[in-house]
């Protein structure tokens, strides 16, 4: 994951911060796969069908057309990484849709006072619902908190707030799933290979998020005996630690079938060390969506030949979580009258065979 800010602010569950994984995901929806208009706009018809239930046909569903207006209040950290400004980008672009959403934006902070003071300031102004991505989300909790007793409901992105008191709907990536994606990937290509050997350019140890794809990666593993990870390298999510971290793993491995790295901008560095080694003869899997990514699988000249999501798109579909709830409204295509109180998106794998259909979320 595009991590690359340089403390505990960094997007997904932190260390004693876990977030919704397998036990608390509640329903997983495929953001990057999927429009995230389209979960919100199956269900739009008032007007009764002799073929459902009564409770199916009168739901209130949020749909595209103009309803009740909503101010939206969107708080952010510092879009200092490439992922995290494809996030506000999504954000920003989903509201500009809907001409019954305002949408009130935050400076951005790493810095989790200043942050802090910014969603006391859209608490102040009353808007209808806010949108919070947190640098940090234990130390923004309290704040979270503050906005759901004043009745203004929360729908906390990624960065999982310390308890679910701070939110109404939790929506995020899946780390442990990125690594499952990734090693069962690896995993099929490798099937027919005899002692194979992987290795693993990981993100920063100490954040709960690597220890989460690598665990993921490691329990795909097991089902494939053949398969052995041979070396592993923490890195540091920028392009200059992928750079150094993959020459060292190069320098120690002679050989190996396969790579999988955590993170795109990473891995922008490690093809660098892999080009000026003259390596190759082994394939790569990223991780995130970037679009220089993308662009490499779809040219399919090199050594990377997929990439697992963790798409900036679960910004959009918060934007329409909140315009759902400031409407009071629910998702289409579900027999609950309310949004669900956590979405966890899907963790996809794009290679040469459905790129064209991410190209247009990968971030730069």
């Amino acid at each position: 994951m595009p991590e690359h800010t340089p403390f505990a602010s960094r997007r997904g569950p932190l260390a004693g911060n876990t977030g919704p994984l397998a036990s608390r995901r509640g329903l997983l929806f495929g953001a990057a796969a999927v429009s995230a208009g389209a979960f919100l706009t199956g269900c739009t018809s008032n007007e009764p069908d002799d073929d459902e239930g009564a409770g199916a046909s009168t739901q209130p569903a949020a749909d595209d057309k103009p309803g009740k207006q909503v101010t939206i209040g969107y708080a952010g950290p510092l879009a200092d990484h490439g992922w995290l400004n494809a996030v506000n980008d999504q954000a920003k672009g989903r509201a500009e849709k809907y001409s019954d959403v305002t949408l009130e934006v935050t400076e951005g902070s790493n810095d989790t006072a200043q942050q802090i003071g910014q969603i006391e300031t859209l608490i102040n102004k009353k808007v209808d619902v806010l949108v919070v991505l947190p640098a940090d989300g234990k130390a923004l909790t309290q704040v979270g908190l503050k906005a759901m007793r004043a009745g203004i409901p929360v729908v906390n992105l990624d960065r999982i707030f310390n308890t679910p008191q701070a939110y109404r709907c939790w929506v995020g990536g899946d780390n442990y799933g990125m690594g499952l994606n990734a090693g069962h990937y690896i995993g099929e290509q490798l099937k027919g290979k005899a002692n194979a050997r992987v290795i693993e350019l990981a993100g920063i140890d100490n954040l709960e998020l690597t220890r989460q794809r690598t665990k993921g990666f490691d329990d795909a593993l097991k089902n494939y005996p053949n398969i052995r990870k041979v070396a592993r390298q923490a890195a540091d999510f920028t392009v200059e630690s992928g750079q150094a971290k993959m020459a060292q793993l190069l320098q120690a491995q002679s050989s190996f079938d396969a790579l999988w790295n955590h993170d795109d901008d990473q891995g922008v560095g490690a093809l660098r060390a892999i080009e000026q080694a003259g390596r190759d003869g082994f394939l790569m899997v990223g991780g995130a969506g970037a679009l220089s990514a993308f662009q490499a699988i779809e040219q399919d000249n090199g050594v990377l030949k997929a990439t697992v999501l963790y798409p900036p798109t679960m910004a959009a579909s918060a934007i329409d979580l909140a315009r759902a709830l400031g409407q009071g409204k629910g998702v289409g295509g579900l027999a609950e009258f309310e949004i669900p109180s956590s979405l966890t998106c899907y963790s996809a794998v794009v290679d040469k065979n459905n790129v064209d259909q991410y190209m247009s979320t990968g971030f730069k």
